[in-house]
């Protein structure tokens, strides 16, 4: 095939690129090229969305994959100006609310609007299935694996290796759901040449925060690892926060919105997504944090700093 990536040079789209070229494929990938070089043997098309589409107006292609942030305009304008067999486009789990129901569509997020990132989703879904209602549009989950930024599930095994006493929120059962990038990648990458269509939420098997901290544990935890579970109430007075951000523990979840972590990995599943073990995952996740330096600032975690100053309240 030949595959149009719009996008190609970080995490998801990435690795969707390095999927497609593994199985084959001829890749194109279209962006400004900032945020690195398209993996190695795929074509780079230099393209800013804002300004249009450029070149690739008109051309044909068999799959193109679209992982536009929060632009419906991008979207649209791909649409009107690719042909291609088959398009999937990137959501997101974020396009539902706490209580499971869809958010309404919105062009334009605003800025103080937590769900506005979700409502662009669901803007662009829109536009994708009124131009191609036979393509896929995969909501994907918490993706994370080597090349992830956002700091949120690198956190735990770059603090694991670290080693001593790390601080846990003590909520062992909240619910906690991962996809690795390079399963999701491939999947995708197989749906495009199966010709899958539809609405599915791309995310890995159900799990718990424990279990899920027990096995990055396992895989990379330093001999001298001690996990101290610290009470949420506790936490918050300490003014941790939940998920993500400086001074938070990442996977941890506010009340109310653990159903972001507990979505029906069945279809997906039935559509051939297969997931690798949490430990493979660790120990990519791992490499990449060491290859960032792990003394870096965090957009997600606590400093080793904020880490002394909590455990000080906690008996050891």
């Amino acid at each position: 095939m030949r595959v149009l990536v719009l996008g190609g040079t970080r995490f998801l789209s990435r690795a969707v690129a390095v999927a497609a070229l593994a199985r084959g494929h001829e890749v194109v990938c279209a962006a400004r090229g900032e945020s690195g070089p398209a993996p190695a043997g795929a074509a780079l098309v230099a393209v800013d969305r804002d300004q249009g589409l450029g070149p690739l107006v008109g051309q044909r292609f068999d799959a193109v994959v679209d992982v536009a942030r929060m632009n419906v305009r991008w979207v649209r304008d791909a649409l009107a100006g690719i042909a291609a067999r088959h398009w999937t486009f990137v959501s997101s789990v974020s396009v539902y609310d706490a209580g499971g129901a869809l958010l309404p569509p919105q062009e334009d997020a605003e800025p103080a609007d937590p769900d506005g990132y979700g409502k662009v989703k669901v803007a662009s879904e829109d536009a994708v299935r009124a131009a191609r209602p036979d393509a896929l549009i995969v909501r994907a989950g918490l993706i994370c694996g080597p090349g992830d930024l956002s700091d949120r599930f690198g956190y735990w095994p770059a603090r694991f290796a670290r080693g001593g006493r790390a601080v846990v929120p003590d909520v062992p059962d909240q619910p906690c759901q991962i996809v690795d990038v390079r399963d999701l990648a491939e999947w995708i990458v197989r749906c495009a040449e199966d010709g899958t269509g539809g609405t599915v939420d791309g995310v890995g098997p159900r799990s718990t925060l424990g279990a899920v901290l027990d096995e990055v544990a396992a895989a990379v935890g330093a001999p001298d690892l001690e996990r101290v579970p610290v009470a949420p109430d506790v936490l918050r007075a300490a003014g941790i926060e939940y998920w993500a951000g400086p001074r938070s523990l990442p996977l941890w979840l506010p009340p109310g919105h653990l159903g972001i972590a507990s979505h029906d990995p069945g279809p997906a599943a039935a559509a051939g997504l297969v997931c690798r073990p949490v430990a493979e995952t660790a120990r990519a996740t791992l490499e990449h944090e060491l290859a960032l330096g792990p003394d870096r600032d965090r957009r997600a975690g606590l400093t080793a700093d904020d880490e002394v100053e909590l455990l000080a309240q906690v008996p050891a």
